[in-house]
């Protein structure tokens, strides 16, 4: 395991703590040793290294006692501000987007997963192919020193650019398959239901428990990357499709996002969502604001939500089905790990699904009507 040191700024924010926790379950889903956390308090970040020169020395200082390999910021670093820092610790560092990038590529398993991961590694290195050949990339003179850098360096930008060109390209045929495949479940009618939800809120096991299925469950985050679905069959003659999806998480950047959009399609095309929440963290709401602002850049913001408040073991509540004053099935709150509220989590999808067969659309009230029940 890496022995690393991580690094975050505090600005202010009440929620600090959580944002650290959340950095040290990346770190260790990514295979770190964590040896030591490195708070810095800053009104903003410094241009040149993101925390000043004086918390660099500190750094240098404290890895060079523990013998760290690593330093992981719980921040977007510029490719300058990342050369800037790697040259004074003198060794690898990297950011927030980076570390979920290696979880990304440490768990992607179908085809297409690994496709978008290696799609997203080199949109991400495109930007930062300067820090590899800071020896070469001067133009200084002598003998074997006459501009080879910059050289090698527009050799590999356009290497890259050629790689992403052909994976845009397998992920638009890929694309187009699936298109297909929707096309005909929608000639068929077939009711469609995606699990979305904050990582680690126990989607997977939901899956599993709805679907009899056995797709991989773990308590790590991003322990699901690639789309997974199952044929439920709830009564004769009524059945649906249900897909597990990769979980999101706070500060997901723009270009992760764009780079699993395919993955997540199958929440835009869904019918209805279960947008589990792990009901025991202290920072549901916000996980579930996070949930709902990425769903809002994928064009998913306007599908039907069923909230799952799932771990209701861990807080004492106790399962049970909530409507609106509508009547309509707004949050269902089960423990999917023991099996709690899973028969009622059935009987309310048969009543959805029934909805849906006989009436069509219109299954749960608004996502605003169901986001003022959440409590």
């Amino acid at each position: 395991m890496t022995k690393t040191v991580l690094v975050a700024v505090d600005s202010g924010q009440f929620d600090l703590q959580e944002h650290v926790d959340e950095l040290k379950l990346l770190a260790i889903s990514a295979g770190a040793d964590v040896v030591a956390v490195v708070i810095a308090k800053r009104k903003a970040p410094d241009p040149a290294t993101y925390i000043g020169s004086g918390k660099v020395a500190e750094i240098s200082e404290l890895s060079t006692e523990l013998e760290a390999e690593l330093v992981v910021f719980n921040h977007g670093l510029s490719p300058a501000q990342q050369r800037n820092l790697e040259a004074a610790l003198e060794m690898r560092v990297i950011d927030r987007t980076g570390l979920i990038l290696d979880i990304f590529a440490i768990r992607a398993q179908s085809f297409e997963g690994k496709l978008q991961v290696e799609l997203a590694q080199l949109q991400y290195l495109s930007s930062r192919l300067v820090r590899r050949y800071t020896h070469l990339a001067g133009q200084q003179g002598g003998i074997g020193m006459r501009g080879p850098g910059e050289t090698q360096l527009e050799t590999d930008r356009r290497l890259i650019g050629d790689k992403v060109k052909k994976l845009k390209q397998r992920l638009s045929t890929l694309e187009k398959q699936r298109e297909t495949q929707r096309r005909q479940r929608q000639r068929r009618g077939q009711f469609t239901v995606a699990i979305v939800g904050y990582t680690n809120a126990g989607k997977s096991t939901l899956f599993n428990g709805v679907a009899s299925s056995k797709a991989y469950a773990a308590d790590q985050l991003f322990a699901t990357l690639d789309t997974t679905s199952r044929k439920v069959y709830l009564a004769p003659g009524i059945d649906f499709i249900l897909s597990d999806t990769v979980g999101f998480i706070r500060d997901l950047s723009h270009s992760l996002i764009e780079a699993f959009k395919a993955t997540l399609e199958s929440t835009v095309q869904a019918d209805l969502l279960l947008h589990v929440v792990d009901a025991s963290s202290p920072a549901r709401h916000a996980q579930i604001a996070e949930v709902n602002r990425v769903l809002a850049e994928i064009h998913a913001g306007d599908v039907p939500q069923v909230i799952v408040w799932n771990k209701i073991d861990a807080c004492e509540r106790e399962p049970q089905v909530e409507r609106n004053p509508d009547g309509k099935i707004s949050a269902v709150a089960v423990s999917a790990r023991f099996g709690l509220g899973m028969p009622e989590l059935r009987q309310s999808l048969l009543e959805l699904a029934t909805d849906f067969y006989t009436a069509g659309r219109g299954l749960v009230a608004d996502k605003n009507q169901a986001d003022s029940q959440i409590t």
